[in-house]
């Protein structure tokens, strides 16, 4: 893999060397309300360059480690399958170099096949999901593949007691009642975080966050909105108590960055990217 001519901010390693490597992967094929999240990836690694690299939170630098940045993927128009089988072989080759695969999206479908080249080399990975919404559905509008069933796909590859999710405040009621016996979830806030960290200490953990997790008002670019999210503190904070963890995978999506013209969204998502790769690191 060779450099890309722009990277994220601190991101700018070599394949080689990297403990990390970060894509992006522009696609939102099958967004149900407001779409734009491929763009993400492109606009996030222009403006992190307003970020620094050190973290004040954890008092540590993106330049004292090793991260590549990949590039974002050329996926094709029109066929999901194809998309996600793309990005599975690109993370397949990061996996099998015993490098730690982190995305960037586009739309949560995006998840599953960056979770699945994951799991083929830690098939006991539990899933940390953050979220407005559940994604639990067996099938959206007569669609398997989309992003409201995104978890129900993983769920399908990992099974029972693998997935713990937080800051749900939308559900079908079938999904509520899938997840009282197939997941973990925290409705409404993430405050049972440190004692999933201590029970998963050593585990391998696979780590995706949908942005739409915060309140509008902290974060309206995104392509489905959902009032009564947690603030960016409390997502800071539940981000910097899975340092520790064996990580072994990450994600972060749903930033629609034309939904909100002022930047601030875009802006709020480098901070995440930046926090959760040196979480990672620490």
């Amino acid at each position: 893999m060779n450099k890309n001519i722009s990277t994220f901010i601190g991101c700018d390693s070599t394949f080689e060397e990297a403990e990390i490597v970060v894509f992006g992967a522009p696609f939102d094929g099958t967004t149900s309300f407001r779409p734009g999240t491929r763009f993400a990836p492109g606009l996030m690694r222009l403006e992190s360059y307003g970020l620094e690299t050190y973290s004040p939170y954890l008092d540590i630098d993106l330049e004292d480690y090793y991260v590549f940045d990949g590039g974002d993927l050329e996926l094709p128009f029109g066929n999901t399958q194809r998309v996600l089988d793309a990005i599975e072989n690109f993370a397949d080759e990061i996996v099998s170099a015993g490098k730690i695969p982190f995305m960037v999206g586009g739309e949560h479908l995006v998840s599953l096949p960056n979770l699945k080249a994951v799991h083929k080399r830690y098939p006991e990975v539990s899933i940390l999901h953050f979220d407005a919404h559940a994604d639990l559905r067996s099938d959206y509008m007569g669609e398997a593949l989309s992003h409201a069933t995104v978890m129900r796909r993983i769920w399908n590859v990992v099974g029972d007691d693998k997935i713990y999710q937080f800051g749900i405040r939308s559900f079908e009621k079938a999904e509520s009642e899938f997840s009282k016996y197939h997941a973990t979830t925290e409705k409404f806030s993430c405050e049972t975080v440190p004692s999933v960290v201590a029970a998963l200490k050593d585990k391998p953990v696979y780590v995706t966050i949908d942005l739409d997790i915060l309140d509008p008002s902290v974060f309206p670019g995104t392509g489905t909105i959902e009032p009564g999210g947690i603030t960016f503190k409390e997502l800071l904070t539940a981000v910097h108590s899975l340092t520790g963890l064996n990580i072994v995978g990450a994600d972060i999506v749903e930033l629609s960055p034309h939904n909100d013209t002022s930047g601030l969204s875009t802006a709020v998502a480098c901070k995440v990217l930046r926090e959760l790769l040196l979480t990672i690191l620490a």
